[in-house]
């Protein structure tokens, strides 16, 4: 029987319980069965490694570590010094300090890394995402101390870390490609010749680039002038290496990849398909797998290519080829990214694969498992990036703070939440926003996405904001249910910029209704005292309230009487029974109005009763722009908490700031 694997928790919420707490996150593995066994078991007289050092951190770090504590193998944690109380610190068995918090000096200081590793006597280093985990220097040092990287070979590193020479390897590799120049494009000069000759529009994009940086897309000369420039800057300053190439730009098309997994005998496979054209600038934010567009002949054609690159540069570990595909399904190499893919958790649900643990098992030399035709596609899963990010500004930048409040959503069915936080945990300046990947598993793609979008109304995040209502908003909207995407979806879904959930009719009555319940509640508890009324004296019971709700710009008048356990709400001339067990102790409460079960979150309640609530996702709140710094090469709002005069500015362009500095004075 095959198992579609996600993890939950064995219970509870993440608290402050370190260690034990920790390690029991996301450890329960929840074994969906249908038609052959795909066992994530590890088996104890396969011998790997002692122990291992993670070459990272947060929630990759986490993840890496859980596996390896079922294959029992000991782990090493390094940290910089901002993340000594970091989870993933607290789960290893061992961590050390590499350096300060910025990454040069922590996470990305190969010399000190090294030192741990000789310290520790660590055997092999997992290097997650990210950082160290393509470069090609690195593995290298690693191989000549005799620790082994778990991951390809330093010649695969270079040939596909390289997007000139990745392009003409899968040419020769019968592999698809798109139409463009070859070479090195020199100046701007011959950008423009090139790209005249290919056809505008063109993507001018960096030899050494990835994650969406030193990308351009031109339309004409003068684009393609300005997008050189641009784009060589941007490249130097991200990746030391400047090089450019210019190629046919794919217009509307998808983002869809295949996970190949490889040994070192010569065997390879492919893990089926993820579509991840849900991105904010070339960043992908919603990914789920199977694809909703293609049909068999399609993805074994993909597969087959993107098995046939692997072996052509004899690929040994997990890895990810990347793949444009138009309307007409005609599919286009884009890159091999030659490590474990941030989305890899929703190819373990359809397959029932752990991903890390056979990276770890061809790392020691050990020959596949599985073949090609044993490989299933088994339901469906859906990954939403949660980020400390505000959706309301161009899709998302970047949000710093403590987490006040945290509550992952793993009380519910076939949720599985892979995070490197905690409630009092900080998200700084120094490293990316992500605060966790929330995966949900369906035997379909309905059930699937009916889980996300019940995880996400009850997941808690306090402190910063957050991405969770633009998630929310995508999933539910026409067309990503319909299937109908493509990597323009979030311009053209929203042209103006997400403006949060636009209440209909009957949705804006359920929050008025609740609301008012809501407030009645409080009204009644705030006039008991340990069980006793606070004015012994009032012999009668209230049971009838007339209200005036304030919504966004409007007030409505709105009638609550209260029947037993319920209320019964008129608002419009129509009446809503609402209905909840009214825990006002939680964040979460669910109502529910005229037999539709909601999830609402109380985010906060001031001295004069006014009480903010989320439903649906939204919050509808104002703030005034006054500040913007610059982390993680992205821009940070600061957003001013109440109307003022600004007294003094105490920063200027270019200058460091940290937690706690004085930046803008009101008055």
């Amino acid at each position: 029987m095959a198992a579609a694997l996600c993890w939950g928790a064995a219970g509870g919420q993440r608290g402050l319980r370190a260690l034990m707490k920790c390690e029991m996150q996301c450890a329960r593995w929840c074994l969906i069965t249908s038609r052959k066994l795909y066992s994530s078991l590890y088996d104890p007289n396969e011998k790997t490694f002692e122990k291992l050092l993670i070459a990272n951190r947060g929630e990759i770090a986490c993840r890496v570590i859980k596996t390896c504590k079922k294959m029992g193998i000991k782990t090493v944690a390094i940290h910089s010094d901002v993340d000594a109380n970091a989870v993933h610190v607290k789960m290893a068995d061992e961590a050390v300090c590499v350096g300060p918090a910025p990454t040069s000096k922590s996470y990305l200081n190969m010399d000190a890394i090294m030192e741990v590793i000789k310290k520790t006597r660590a055997q092999a280093v997992h290097p997650g995402y990210g950082f160290l985990s393509e470069n090609k220097e690195f593995a290298r040092r690693l191989a000549s101390e005799g620790v082994t990287f778990i991951g390809p070979d330093t010649h695969a590193i270079q040939a596909m870390g390289d997007k000139i020479e990745s392009k003409l390897l899968a040419k020769n590799a019968k592999v698809n490609t798109i139409p463009g120049f070859d070479g090195v494009v020199k100046d701007a000069d011959e950008a423009v010749r090139i790209a005249r000759e290919i056809g505008y529009p063109v993507m001018i994009k960096a030899s050494a680039g990835g994650g969406g940086k030193g990308m351009r897309i031109a339309w004409d000369d003068e684009e393609t002038r300005e997008g050189f420039r641009f784009s060589s800057q941007e490249a130097a300053s991200s990746f030391g290496d400047d090089r450019l190439l210019i190629e046919k730009f794919i217009d509307n098309p998808r983002h869809i990849e295949i996970q190949v997994l490889a040994d070192k005998h010569g065997n390879a496979l492919w893990l089926n398909e993820r579509e991840c054209s849900i991105q904010r600038r070339n960043q992908k934010v919603v990914e789920e797998a199977p694809s909703t567009f293609l049909d068999p002949e399609t993805r074994r054609a993909m597969g087959e290519q993107a098995v046939a690159l692997a072996k052509a540069v004899k690929y040994s570990s997990a890895g990810t080829v990347e793949f444009l595909v138009d309307s007409s399904k005609n599919f286009y190499f884009l890159e091999m990214n030659t490590r474990l893919q941030v989305e890899h958790p929703v190819t373990e649900c359809i397959t029932g694969l752990d991903l890390v643990q056979e990276m770890i098992r061809v790392a020691k030399g050990y020959p596949l498992r599985h073949k090609q035709a044993d490989i299933p596609i088994n339901g469906w899963a859906v990954e939403c990036r949660v980020y400390a990010e505000d959706p309301y500004k161009s899709f998302g930048l970047p949000s710093i703070g403590k987490l006040s409040q945290y509550q992952e959503p793993l009380h519910l069915p076939s949720v599985r939440v892979d995070s490197g936080i905690q409630q009092g945990s900080d998200i700084s300046i120094y490293y990316d926003p992500m605060i966790s990947k929330l995966i949900t598993y369906g035997s379909n793609r309905a059930e699937a996405l009916k889980r996300m979008e019940e995880a996400l109304d009850n997941y808690v995040i306090r402190g910063v904001a957050h991405n969770i209502s633009l998630l929310r908003e995508v999933i539910i909207h026409p067309r990503f249910v319909q299937g109908d995407i493509s990597t323009k979806f979030l311009p053209e879904a929203y042209p103006d910029g997400f403006k949060g959930h636009r209440l209909t009719d009957l949705e804006r009555r359920e929050l008025l209704a609740t609301a008012a319940s809501l407030y009645v509640t409080e009204q009644l508890r705030s006039q008991r005292f340990l069980g006793t009324q606070r004015i012994p004296i009032a012999k009668s019971k209230r049971s009838s309230w007339e209200l005036s709700v304030r919504l966004g710009d409007g007030v409505y008048p709105v009638a609550v009487s209260k029947e037993s356990s319920s209320f019964s709400v008129e608002v419009d001339g129509m009446k809503l029974n609402v209905t909840s067990e009214w825990n006002l102790a939680s964040p979460l409460l669910s109502v529910t109005i005229d037999g539709t079960q909601r999830t609402i979150q109380r985010l906060s309640r001031n001295a004069s009763g006014d009480t903010s609530i989320q439903f649906l996702g939204t919050v509808v709140s104002e703030g005034q722009e006054i500040c913007v710094i610059e982390a993680m090469k992205m821009q940070n709002s600061m957003i001013a908490a109440k109307t003022g005069k600004v007294k003094a500015v105490h920063c200027k362009a270019g200058d460091t700031v940290g937690e706690g500095d004085l930046l803008v004075e009101l008055e």
